[in-house]
């Protein structure tokens, strides 16, 4: 029997550190107080060993304990206390007189918290305790002190006074390794051959559990709101939905299905996320309906490599008055660019921007420094390596007419340059 209370005192108590850790990680916001004083002051009833003829009073004052509590969280905690009992002889007994101190470290469960007591009661709670500890028994039979190993496990009920203090009874089994010396002061013969659990004393007490701390309640009788925890669910659910619409090329479909998620924004896809293809020679048929227009707007450039037209100033990437970020119609260039690159590993290409000359200069300067970047940005999130991209900031282009808008929407460009 004190084997199959042994383990359980310590399955208790691994169980109670072992969730204590699980649920402190789960714990987004401290809402409640940890720290408490525990003190309690009670009878004391040591039952075996004896020696025949002695017997222990039923009413053995004074039992008193001070332990110190750190709850991890609303359910499970630590505990660091301090006990003394002193226990006498019946009046049919022989007579005899001891003292018994410990020291033990125990887990704590809040049993209020994990049977749901809130749904019924905001005053009555319900705690177990166990662990290990340290003790020795004095008694003027024999010298020095009888050291020993203890085993505690206990059950306390509490009675909310106020957010401060709680009024507590407490009962409690104590369990001794290797005690040597019987409860009475004489040496315990069946020691020698009992090297397991050999002592048995109960306490019952009263006494007040005493919350530290600047929040409202202690961690006992805080229950978090329920409305909170939907909320809190809630948020979680609609967090894991924006992380599976996040739509990182904003090519309109979701990271989740887009089979290639670097697309350049503005160029068409399918559902899957892949640039449109309708022909399947592999180049996407918005880069080919681009680099059409362009030798139909120069049939010089009917004949030209692709290479030609880049370094030829003919792909272009536009943009409107102070604004850094190109025309919708202008991301077919970027993407036949970006294109060529992959298609090229070897290449690398200069990214060259442009202003018109309308504004003070040192502003146009630095506008077109911010379109380079830009379309370098962009190049770069389709996974060309950006050891192979070079900014170019050439300021204002001056060579239009500066009182022509037409001119002026020529000008405004980032144009490309082949290495």
């Amino acid at each position: 029997m004190k084997k199959i209370i042994l383990f359980l005192s310590l399955m208790l108590m691994v169980t109670s550190l072992v969730s204590a850790q699980e649920e402190t990680e789960k714990q987004v916001e401290i809402d409640f107080n940890r720290w408490s004083i525990d003190l309690n002051a009670g009878l004391s009833k040591p039952t075996a060993p004896f020696s025949p003829n002695y017997y222990s009073s039923n009413t053995n004052f004074i039992h008193g304990d001070l332990g110190i509590r750190y709850m991890f969280n609303t359910k499970f905690g630590l505990k660091l206390d301090l006990g003394l009992d002193t226990f006498k002889n019946k009046s049919e007994s022989f007579e005899f007189e001891g003292q018994y101190y410990r020291t033990n470290l125990q887990g704590v469960i809040n049993l209020g918290r994990l049977l749901t007591f809130e749904d019924w009661t905001n005053t009555i709670n319900l705690q177990a305790h166990t662990g290990i500890g340290f003790s020795y028994m004095t008694n003027d039979r024999f010298e020095g002190n009888d050291d020993m190993t203890n085993f505690i496990l206990g059950l306390t009920a509490q009675f909310r006074l106020s957010d401060r203090i709680a009024l507590n009874t407490d009962f409690t089994m104590i369990n001794n390794i290797n005690q040597q010396y019987t409860f009475d002061g004489f040496e315990d013969p069946s020691v020698s051959g009992n090297r397991g659990f050999n002592s048995t004393l109960y306490n019952a007490s009263i006494g007040f559990s005493i919350y530290l701390g600047k929040n409202e309640k202690h961690a006992d009788w805080f229950v978090p709101s329920k409305i909170s925890e939907e909320l809190e669910k809630l948020e979680t659910r609609v967090a894991e939905l924006e992380t599976m619409l996040n739509d990182t090329d904003r090519d309109g479909v979701p990271d989740y299905l887009d089979t290639e998620p670097n697309t350049i924004t503005g160029v068409a896809v399918d559902t899957k996320g892949r640039a449109v293809d309708m022909n399947n020679n592999g180049v996407p048929d918005e880069i080919e309906s681009y680099v059409e227009r362009v030798r139909n707007e120069d049939k010089s450039l009917s004949n030209q490599s692709v290479e030609d037209m880049i370094n030829g100033g003919y792909i272009n990437v536009y943009f409107n008055t102070g604004s850094s970020k190109p025309t919708s119609s202008s991301y077919g260039a970027i993407q036949f660019v970006t294109q060529y690159l992959k298609s090229n590993p070897g290449s690398s290409v200069e990214i060259i921007g442009y202003a018109d000359e309308i504004g003070q200069t040192e502003y146009n300067e630095k506008l077109s420094a911010a379109r380079a970047t830009f379309v370098k940005d962009v190049i770069i999130k389709t996974g060309v390596d950006a050891s192979r991209l070079v900014e170019v900031a050439k300021g204002e282009d001056t060579s239009v007419d500066p009182n022509s808008a037409d001119a002026r929407k020529l000008v405004r460009r980032v144009t490309f340059k082949l290495k």
